[in-house]
């Protein structure tokens, strides 16, 4: 494990939950590093750049984003599968060298967008798969924060050069263009957006990246759509939402709301909940515990990093690989995308999305 913040908590109960041996981590320093490793019960520390021939089969990546290309690339080099926190690399280019060099070493790597974990998640995919909402016309998206609110909140993210050029949206419109992609099965083509960073200044940091991004959609498929991401709207906490519309019904999963999918039609909305026995097969394999007893973040992360694991084994349902697993192809994508929005934001027109 490398890191030793939030998600290297998150990441570290969920590897611990699909059988791995916690072996080493190394935090920020030698002293993070020791108090980390007792706290989360690793076996030893280790210095981040002592993967070479540490044997490891399997390296979490969750440092700050300028160093994911440099520890992924080691890891891989080191013969280890890797799970690196997203974005996978801070430039499209370096993203599709992490890609190609996995699969030259024939090495699984993945990234947590997590999201797609949510059984009610699946659900949706699965109805639209269907075709049970028809042809998709529009899709609305949004994720909202407020942890980055005031002037005086700082992290490690604000600087570009640790976080890279963009941050809303590398950070969490990822997450949102993933869920929307892999929920519809649609690949957004062209783009416009607009982004605005609210405070220039926070502590003595110059801030170059954006606080808040709206973009207009349009994918392969015909459909429009619209999608906003702030880290500095009040009150919101982690508020992923999105809704697709077709022209036979709408679906709606609000993240924050995650034991229930909202379906509207023109005579008679409803809402399914999380009841495994009334939902899809790849819903229901996700149904930890029974209905009622509510499911969140951390069980979505424990899915993901047990289906990573799985396909790292060579193993899965029925034989195959686990169905959903983000891959690098998919942190090469968000990559491609958030460039994408930056390029529109910065010359005021629409552009075309690369697909590859």
């Amino acid at each position: 494990m490398l890191g030793g913040g939030f998600m290297a908590r998150t990441h570290s109960q969920a590897a611990r939950l699909a059988g791995a041996e916690l072996s080493a981590i190394a935090a920020s320093s030698s002293e993070s590093t020791e108090r980390i490793r007792g706290e989360l019960g690793f076996g030893r520390g280790l210095q981040a750049d002592d993967l070479a021939g540490a044997g490891f089969d399997v390296v979490h990546v969750c440092t700050p984003n300028e160093t994911h290309a440099t520890f992924t690339r080691s890891a891989l080099a080191a013969g280890s599968h890797v799970i690196c926190e997203k974005p996978l690399a801070t430039s499209a280019a370096e993203a599709r060298e992490l890609a190609d060099a996995a699969r030259a070493a024939g090495l699984i790597g993945t990234v947590p967008f997590v999201y797609r974990y949510h059984p009610l998640v699946r659900e949706a995919r699965a109805r639209i798969r269907a075709g049970e909402a028809g042809t998709i016309l529009t899709v609305d998206g949004s994720y909202l924060q407020d942890w980055l609110l005031d002037a005086d909140d700082v992290n490690w993210r604000v600087d570009a050069g640790s976080g890279g050029p963009s941050r809303a949206f590398a950070d969490i419109g990822s997450h949102l263009v993933d869920l929307i992609e892999f929920v519809t099965g649609d690949r957004i083509t062209r783009l416009a957006a607009t982004t605005r960073t609210v405070h220039p200044e926070r502590g003595s940091t110059p801030v170059t990246t954006e606080d808040t991004v709206a973009v207009a959609v349009e994918f392969a498929g015909g459909a429009i759509g619209s999608l906003l991401v702030s880290q500095v709207a009040p009150g919101r906490k982690n508020a992923l939402v999105i809704e697709v519309s077709g022209d036979r019904e709408s679906v709606r999963f609000a993240q924050e709301r995650p034991e229930q999918l909202w379906v509207g039609r023109r005579q008679g909305s409803t809402l399914i909940d999380r009841e495994a026995d009334a939902l899809s097969p790849d819903a229901a394999r996700l149904c930890r515990v029974p209905a009622g007893h509510p499911q969140g973040y951390q069980d979505a992360f424990n899915a993901f990093v047990a289906d990573s694991y799985a396909l790292m084994r060579g193993d899965g349902s029925e034989g195959g690989a686990p169905d959903g697993v983000p891959t690098f192809a998919d942190g090469v994508r968000a990559a491609v995308v958030t460039e994408a929005v930056l390029a529109a934001a910065e010359a005021g027109t629409w552009v075309e999305v690369p697909q590859s």
